[in-house]
């Protein structure tokens, strides 16, 4: 793995730490092409069930790093705008949107800021814990710029379209209580890297199947047509009932122990 992203698994929990704490986990091309490939290698590990996305240091990401607005931007070529094998987001989304792609739960621990890609990049968890003195930002309007990492498909399930208008167009920087009255964060936490491995410890130790299912219905579903949603519940439960592991959670809890789940 990359210098600028650790990467470890312990039981069942992939941990994704950015690692630039002395650039406040700014983003660089490398980090960008770090973070995609740490989703791509979790996708194919069929033994992790859950990840934690978190940063090292006091930040969990400050933005875009400025120096890619130097002379670093003659190396910013038209491919990295198109569209990734087999994803329909380009490097740059890929960084959020491969979070959202991956078929297990991911759960993102922020302190310190989230400004601009760090935000958007926070937004393609499924959950998201912040400190209590955590500031989150849609910062790029301060660059003369949209937002462009994949926020058109994360940011829109979690607040109305006006709210979000308004932190774009203004760029301000939201505490942590208002940015959970939004419904940007899921929770605030006094520690939340240790809520954030709590959590994803407990999802781990559930049925696998079960876990991956109810991320793709609520994924999926959310802006189906009732009548597509529905079969899609359908389906889902029809290839889970009956499976090895669903007998498993039947048998485990009638008879009162610990489940022994197979990936």
């Amino acid at each position: 793995m990359s210098d600028v992203l650790t990467q470890t698994v312990q039981g069942h929990v992939a941990q994704v730490e950015l690692n630039r704490p002395d650039m406040h986990n700014a983003v660089n091309l490398e980090l960008f092409e770090a973070l995609a490939a740490a989703a791509s290698s979790i996708a194919t590990n069929r033994s992790v069930r859950a990840v934690v996305l978190c940063a090292a240091g006091d930040n969990f990401c400050s933005g875009i790093d400025t120096g890619m607005f130097g002379d670093s931007t003659a190396a910013l070529t038209p491919s990295m705008f198109a569209p990734g094998e087999g994803s329909p987001a380009n490097m740059f989304q890929g960084a959020a949107y491969a979070w959202r792609e991956l078929p297990v739960p991911v759960i993102c621990a922020i302190q310190g800021v989230a400004f601009g890609a760090g935000l958007q990049i926070a937004l393609g968890a499924d959950l998201r814990y912040a400190a209590p003195d955590a500031r989150l930002s849609i910062m790029e309007i301060e660059w003369g710029l949209i937002p462009d990492m994949a926020i058109t498909t994360t940011l829109r399930d979690v607040m109305p379209a006006d709210a979000a208008k308004e932190l774009a167009w203004s760029g301000r920087i939201v505490a942590a209580e208002e940015a959970l009255r939004l419904g940007l964060l899921t929770g605030i936490q006094d520690d939340p890297l240790s809520a954030a491995m709590d959590k994803a410890g407990e999802i781990a130790a559930r049925s696998p199947e079960a876990v991956r299912a109810i991320k793709q219905l609520f994924d999926s579903a959310w802006r189906m047509k009732d009548a597509d949603a529905l079969q899609l519940e359908a389906r889902l439960q029809a290839g889970i009932i009956g499976s090895p592991n669903q007998l498993e959670a039947v048998m485990a809890k009638t008879e009162r122990r610990a489940p022994e789940f197979k990936d």
